[in-house]
């Protein structure tokens, strides 16, 4: 039961990223393009997920999934490497080829060779990231 309501909404939310737009790579580059030709449409795209979400954080503070397990933990407060390191690779990504995870998922059976390669650069980053951080970790440990 958990697996189908993960799958449909899973859907739900492939499909709402094909209706808003996010998955037109020239709509999300138009978006990045503040000197440009702006797009400023996909905010209200943003702030169509962050206030539900944020109704549902505070919905479900307290509370335990209907369908079993736990919530995530709120993520850590303070600004550290890996974040600042992750925001900044995520961002040149999106740019450079008007995708992000979500949308590149969405996009799979359309995207042409560009969507390919770019669902294999991430698979290949999501692959590398775990030991290229543990051996940061390494680096950084005094001796």
């Amino acid at each position: 039961m958990r697996d189908l309501f993960a799958f449909l909404a899973g859907g739900l939310f492939g499909v709402g990223l094909l209706i808003s737009g996010m998955t037109d790579t020239t709509k999300v580059q138009g978006w990045l393009d503040v000197f440009g030709n702006w797009d400023p449409t996909l905010a209200f795209v943003m702030g169509g997920a962050i206030v539900p979400m944020a109704a549902a954080w505070a919905f479900a503070r307290g509370r335990r999934p209907a369908l079993g397990g736990a919530f995530p933990p709120a993520p850590e407060p303070r600004l550290g490497r890996n974040l600042v390191i992750g925001s900044v690779l995520f961002g040149a990504g999106w740019g450079l080829a008007g995708l992000c995870p979500g949308p590149a998922i969405a996009s799979a059976t359309w995207g042409g060779v560009g969507g390919a390669v770019f669902l294999l650069a991430m698979a290949g980053g999501m692959w590398g990231a775990p030991p290229l951080r543990a051996r940061l970790a390494e680096v950084e440990q005094p001796a």
